[in-house]
């Protein structure tokens, strides 16, 4: 408990420190709204302040997002009344707040929060709070999604390596010369046409033969194009 207490401190204490920074360099550009723009940035996360502290590049660009928003909130019905005909322009501008959070996903996230009513867009431009909620459910959503797709990928792949070792076994018994040949052939087939050779011993034979047939076949091609090149090379008697 203690050192959760510490941690928070600590946390509070880097805040401060890059609020202390990051002031004196919107003051500079920003008077009026100094105190408030830099509560906004604050929002972010610690390693993208201190970033914008070393590059003034990306922090004007946040602070022209910030002001940006700043607007939205200080002036909704003028923002309403131009956004109320144009949804394209509702979707640029919500992106624009979006992305002031430099999450990377800011395409999807604008994407995700437009399938909302409008209603519930026109608040997202004017209350920060509830845009900052939305965007960080967006964020763990995409998370999520990518976490599930990366253990599908790796069950998938576990699953069929898993599939090819117990193939293999079986296609030793009936021809082992050619097992691996036969089984890498066999693993081209669909999933769900291969688990039924496992169980049922006549279909697998029936399989090996189709593609010890193939083998031979290629085999045999090879070795006639192999005699037709050797002849087409020896010099004429």
């Amino acid at each position: 408990m203690l050192s959760d207490q510490n941690t928070h401190m600590d946390e509070n204490e880097d805040l401060e420190t890059l609020g202390e920074q990051l002031y004196p360099l919107i003051y500079h550009k920003h008077q009026e709204h100094a105190a408030k723009l830099t509560g906004m940035l604050l929002e972010l996360p610690g390693p993208v302040l201190s970033q914008m502290l070393q590059d003034e590049v990306l922090l004007s660009e946040a602070l022209e997002k910030a002001v940006g928003a700043l607007q939205v909130e200080e002036e909704p019905s003028e923002v309403e009344d131009g956004l109320s005909s144009s949804s394209d322009s509702l979707g640029d501008k919500l992106f624009d707040l979006v992305d002031v959070y430099n999450t990377g996903q800011s395409h999807k996230i604008t994407g995700m929060l437009l399938e909302q009513q409008r209603d519930v867009l026109m608040e997202l431009l004017v209350d920060s709070r509830l845009l900052e909620q939305q965007v960080e459910v967006a964020v763990k959503t995409l998370q999520q999604v990518e976490e599930e797709t990366d253990a599908s990928d790796s069950s998938d792949g576990e699953e069929a390596e898993q599939l090819g070792e117990q193939l293999f076994l079986l296609v030793e018994e009936v021809e082992p010369l050619h097992a691996n040949d036969i089984t890498g052939m066999l693993l081209e087939m669909n999933p769900d046409a291969l688990r039924p050779l496992l169980l049922d011993r006549a279909l697998l034979e029936g399989a090996v033969h189709k593609a010890q047939g193939a083998l031979q076949g290629g085999a045999l091609q090879g070795a006639l194009q192999g005699a037709q090149q050797g002849g087409a090379l020896q010099p004429p008697s």
